[in-house]
């Protein structure tokens, strides 16, 4: 007579530790503002003693889930986190393609930039170089989020995307009770806003964002193809760049990066 094996119940597999503390640390920065935190918040969250968290965000990091932020001991989530529950093809080019060549930018832009992708209404900060560039002075822009209506960033984005997308997005912020509510139920302003826009070749912020009020920012649009991927900015201090230089060094500049960036961004999106 045959032998039968006994069936494997769960019970019988032990727990894999080191797994579910890793899942801990992801869900401690998913649930941090803007799925951005330090090693020490990140340790507190979970009730793990820092170098546990420090080990394991290097584990993540090495296999793609999350990156090193600007500043000392801050780490971020990256888009291969979405792929896990909803099959999002993530943006891989923005680490792989952007990054390089926004840092290789620095030596002649001088002033900072940022690559931003709309996200719920906002403008989501993806790369900045903002810590390679010696006049910056802002040290934390990744996972920033900003205004579209007040920023270089969102009206470059406003001027390039689809009439349908523009519409779309003008009446899902138009149901918000705020000032950003209301800037999206003014039709009139945000349709000169777009036509002033697209008939200058670039978005412009001369420190209408309260926020940042002391700063201004050019800002273009970012193809590959006809996709819009997103936008690029240069944020400078107000008055520091004349407007000749801005339209005959600076804009034709940033065009360029944005171009590269594109062209470069094919193989990874088709």
């Amino acid at each position: 007579m045959p032998q039968i094996k006994p069936l494997v119940t769960e019970s019988q597999y032990k727990d894999v530790r080191s797994l579910a503390r890793g899942l801990d640390v992801l869900k401690a920065l998913n649930s941090a503002p803007a799925g951005m935190a330090t090693t020490t918040e990140l340790a507190e969250a979970c009730g793990m003693h820092r170098t546990t968290v420090k080990r394991l965000l290097e584990t993540l990091r090495a296999e793609g889930f999350v990156r090193r932020g600007e500043r000392e001991g801050q780490y971020y989530l990256t888009f291969e986190v979405r792929r896990l529950s909803e099959g999002f093809e993530d943006e891989a080019w923005v680490a792989q393609v952007a990054a390089p060549l926004m840092r290789a930018s620095v030596r002649e832009l001088l002033w900072p930039c940022d690559l931003g992708t709309m996200e719920s209404g906002f403008m989501v900060v993806r790369e900045s170089t903002h810590r390679y560039s010696a006049l910056s002075q802002h040290r934390a822009m990744i996972g920033e989020k900003m205004p579209v209506f007040v920023t270089a960033l969102g009206r470059a984005y406003l001027a390039a995307c689809s009439d349908d997308e523009r519409n779309a997005l003008l009446a899902m912020l138009a149901q918000r009770n705020d000032w950003i509510g209301a800037m999206a139920r003014d039709e009139a302003a945000v349709a000169k806003t777009v036509l002033e826009t697209q008939k200058r070749g670039y978005a412009y912020n001369d420190g209408e964002w309260i926020h940042e009020q002391h700063f201004a920012a050019v800002a273009v649009p970012l193809r590959s193809g006809e996709r819009l991927l997103g936008v690029l900015n240069m944020i400078f201090p107000k008055a520091a760049v004349s407007p000749a230089d801005l339209q005959m060094r600076f804009v034709p500049a940033l065009k360029a990066l944005a171009s590269a960036i594109g062209k470069s961004s094919r193989e990874w999106l088709d």
